[in-house]
């Protein structure tokens, strides 16, 4: 759903974007990813953070925007990681989207204490 919003935001806002998700074949992100990485008016990659496994380089990404936090903080680190391979030359900036009064904020609370 989140995704969903962000997609009509993007979209209104006029920004080349690619998204995957878990449905999304192994052959096909890698194609989303080369896309966001070598194409210049791809400016966003929209990647659910259970998406994709082990394996995904986004060096070319300086921004991780979590926007379906987990309650196992090692998922959202790793959706953090993506980003922070070898080869990054840009410093990456990682920020929570939550709606105050949300299960999301209850979320990144827990996530906070384990």
């Amino acid at each position: 759903m989140t995704l969903d919003v962000l997609e009509l935001v993007l979209g209104q806002v006029g920004i080349e974007y690619r998204r995957f998700d878990g449905s999304t074949s192994a052959a096909d992100r890698q194609v989303i990813i080369d896309e966001f990485s070598r194409d210049g008016t791809v400016t966003a990659l929209l990647v659910t953070t259970r998406a994709g496994g082990l394996g995904i380089n986004l060096t070319s990404a300086d921004t991780v925007i979590l926007h379906d936090s987990d309650f196992n903080p090692a998922a959202d680190k790793q959706a953090m990681d993506r980003c922070h391979r070898m080869g990054q030359t840009r410093p990456v900036r990682v920020i929570r989207l939550a709606s105050e009064s949300t299960v999301d904020e209850r979320i990144i609370a827990l996530a906070a204490d384990k």
